[in-house]
């Protein structure tokens, strides 16, 4: 069987260089082109994880212009690509312009082969690293997913999962308790996909959202001429949900009159459209969330109980992002390569500045939060990583714990920080232990002893 040779593109106009540059690398195969569209067009056929680059390429040969278009078309093409540059023009200056547009090193000319060969071997095997670390980054990443598509490494977080699963496949109403932006709704579609009424339809309806006069309608549906524009008859939520779930977000901004119309739903399992005079049997099961405290609006009137407890059978809290140390490192490289494929290839990660920002900061928005800012930084970001200022966070001045034993504080810090440093190592325990400046066996003990995951 043949051995297999790593791909290296060459890019020179000098015919005589390329016959000499051909022949230097033998344990490679080797392509050569002479001009920009034959580089473009080899970079998309033979991917090769190195190229080297001349920067005075025709139409200007004596310039620099058409090499540095090459540059960035294969940076935008392909941003893992080590771009090795060469240029006799101003040759410390061009290469260091090179290096801002995401050149890998560069050498000047005359060339000298066997340093160039250096080079070249140098930027294949960090190609490779780079290429295996992404493939156990990903391989991580599947490893922190639960119910379907909630990323997490935060105990908090995965009780929350087991409990819906649990729940899943029985038809008990579930209430989720949860500050804006947690992730209620993505747990509520986890909970409809876990259960057997998965082929049904997953509805979502945020009450806050729809004007008082116009929810009633929007639940329940209406007939032809119930009211002026009801041209035809249309079928409310629960209905479109008949066989599957409907999400009611913001449950405590339904109206008490519409309350009593949505209980006796769940009592008797039918509805009447407005207008309309004959009971729909429906077979919809509810999951409900809200971020207001539901118990002190029964309280003083404002919830009716027995509809309370009828959509609360089952009540999971869900904890703030701040709550789940690890938990916005994870689900920001996780964001950012959903973004930066979408909307800039050549970002790849984040710097350290930025993952200590990241673990740094309350997030008081929760993920919501946390994805419009990863977002904003890839579209912002002018070079392969995201630095603190892409993000546009300031540190948080943090009062002290009100804490009183000084064993359960540092407990709580030492899980805090430890949960932390595994998030940005990605799980592996040897780079854990070097972030928090401890041995292995000690980095075990503690995890032992906080009963923490791994």
């Amino acid at each position: 069987m043949a051995e297999h040779k790593p791909k290296l593109l060459i890019v020179e106009d000098d015919e005589g260089l390329q016959a000499q540059l051909k022949w230097a690398y033998e344990d490679f195969d080797v392509t050569i082109v002479g001009n920009r569209e034959d580089a473009i067009a080899a970079l998309r056929a033979e991917e090769p994880p190195v190229v080297t680059l001349d920067l005075g390429l025709p139409p200007d040969p004596d310039g620099t212009t058409e090499g540095f278009k090459v540059l960035d078309e294969i940076m935008a093409l392909k941003p893992d690509t080590k771009v090795i540059v060469a240029s006799g023009h101003g040759a410390r200056e061009s290469a260091l312009q090179a290096i801002e547009h995401g050149a890998y090193d560069f050498y000047q000319k005359p060339v000298d082969i066997e340093q160039l060969g250096l080079i070249v071997r140098r930027a294949l095997n960090l190609h490779t690293i780079e290429q295996e670390n992404r493939a156990l980054a990903a391989k991580a990443g599947e490893g922190n997913t639960v119910l379907g598509g909630m990323i997490t490494s935060a105990p908090e977080m995965v009780k929350v999962a087991r409990t819906i699963e649990r729940v899943a496949n029985t038809n008990v109403s579930v209430m989720l308790l949860g500050a804006s932006g947690t992730g209620k709704e993505l747990l509520a579609r986890g909970l409809h996909d876990a259960s057997d009424r998965k082929s049904g339809n997953f509805v979502a309806i945020n009450c806050a959202a729809i004007p008082e006069n116009l929810l009633e309608s929007e639940l329940f549906g209406h007939e032809k001429g119930a009211f002026t524009g009801a041209v035809k008859t249309t079928e409310g939520k629960i209905e479109m949900a008949n066989g599957g779930t409907l999400f009611l977000d913001e449950v405590g901004d339904i109206p008490l009159p519409l309350q009593v119309k949505l209980l006796r739903f769940l009592q008797e399992r039918t509805i009447e459209r407005i207008g309309g005079r004959s009971s729909i049997a429906v077979d919809t099961r509810i999951v409900c969330a809200t971020h207001q405290d539901l118990e002190a609006m029964v309280g003083d009137g404002r919830f009716r109980e027995d509809l309370f407890y009828r959509l609360a059978e089952i009540v999971v809290k869900i904890p703030a992002l701040a709550e789940r140390p690890g938990d916005a490192t994870l689900l920001a490289k996780a964001f950012l390569k959903r973004f930066a494929n979408e909307m800039n290839p050549a970002v790849t990660g984040f710097a350290p500045d930025a993952l200590a920002a990241i673990d740094g900061w309350n997030w008081p928005g929760n993920v919501r939060e946390l994805e419009n800012r990863v977002k904003r930084a890839v579209i912002m970001a002018e070079g392969k990583l995201v630095a603190a200022e892409d993000l546009d966070l300031t540190e948080e001045d943090e009062e002290a714990a009100n804490v009183l034993n000084l064993k359960s504080a540092r407990e709580k810090s030492d899980r805090t920080v430890i949960r932390h440093a595994l998030a940005r190592s990605e799980g592996n325990i040897s780079n854990t232990a070097k972030i928090l400046g401890i041995s292995r066996p000690t980095l075990y003990d503690l995890l032992k002893q906080y009963d923490l995951q791994h």
